[in-house]
């Protein structure tokens, strides 16, 4: 398929160095390089409880290892609750599944006792004190975080306010520490679901040289924030070429993840599919994603 880089979910932290090792390793005798890796684990510092300084502690040990061994990319998330009760399946061209979202389903959900509610006051103090105190260590580290923003970028989240779900809130972040290593997972489907241009937005973060990761799928809106559907990578509003041009005259160098494949019968037949959303695919709908972002590369490198 012409995969040479991939991601992956980290094991629990704090990240062991002879670990990282063994899966670099691992993934080199097949020829491929590890580019990314998602780091979980820290609901206190989420959540500004106590004994935070402790988890704090254990992501700048496995920021370390991460630098250790050459990985470029740790990607985070920072939701108090991310609201995947608002998903459903639809049915798109051929029978494949979609994904849809819709906020009117789940805005009245009340809060989980063990997550609280927050407001954008509180979140934007608990992600300030976590990078003032990742950051330092990331640029001694040479990695990059990215933040993947609020996903679904609903107004609310179970009762809880979401800082990456505005554009503004991006732009928040980047400044709160200024750094490359304090950086964004551009996911050009949120950009549109928020109701933005993404290539406009790819434009502005790149020009900074904080994109430290690149999400790459389409979507139609209905209702920016509120209600809209993930299609096929090749149909939706995006302009997935001009994206693509934009990330090539910046000379991105990183990750572009075509994800949340659809759901298509070949996937759906397997006995072990089992979809992470409502109208996601599998296997062989993420190799037409691939193929797909390896023509838009292709295209946008010759044009």
């Amino acid at each position: 398929l012409g995969v040479d880089d991939v991601l992956t979910g980290g094991p629990r932290v704090p990240w062991q160095e002879d670990d990282l090792r063994a899966l670099t390793a691992n993934l080199k005798a097949g020829g491929l390089t590890l580019g990314n890796m998602m780091i979980v684990g820290f609901p206190k510092t989420l959540y500004g409880r106590p004994k935070r300084d402790e988890e704090i502690d254990k992501v700048r040990q496995s920021i370390r290892a991460a630098g250790r061994v050459g990985l470029p990319v740790i990607e985070y998330n920072f939701y108090a609750h991310r609201l995947v009760e608002g998903y459903y399946a639809e049915t798109g061209r051929g029978g494949a599944g979609l994904t849809a979202f819709d906020y009117d389903r789940v805005k009245n959900l009340p809060p989980l006792p063990e997550e609280g509610t927050h407001n954008l006051e509180e979140m934007w103090s608990n992600i300030t004190y976590f990078l003032k105190a990742v950051i330092p260590v990331a640029e001694e580290a040479g990695v990059r975080l990215a933040l993947h923003p609020n996903d679904p970028p609903a107004p609310l989240s179970r009762g809880s306010e979401q800082i990456m779900g505005s554009l503004e809130g991006w732009k928040r972040l980047v400044d709160i520490v200024p750094s490359k290593c304090n950086g964004i997972t551009f996911d050009c489907g949120v950009s549109r679901e928020m109701g933005h241009d993404p290539v406009e937005i790819c434009r502005y973060f790149g020009s900074r040289d904080v994109i430290n990761h690149v999400h790459y799928r389409n979507v139609r809106v209905q209702r920016p924030n509120e209600k809209y559907t993930e299609v096929f990578i090749d149909e939706g509003v995006n302009d997935m070429f001009a994206v693509m041009k934009e990330l090539v005259r910046q000379k991105y160098s990183r990750l572009v993840y075509p994800e949340h494949p659809r759901a298509i019968d070949y996937d759906r037949d397997r006995p072990d599919f089992k979809p992470y959303y409502p109208g996601g695919g599998g296997y062989a709908a993420q190799a037409f994603n691939v193929g797909y972002t390896r023509a838009m590369i292709q295209a946008a490198l010759a044009s």
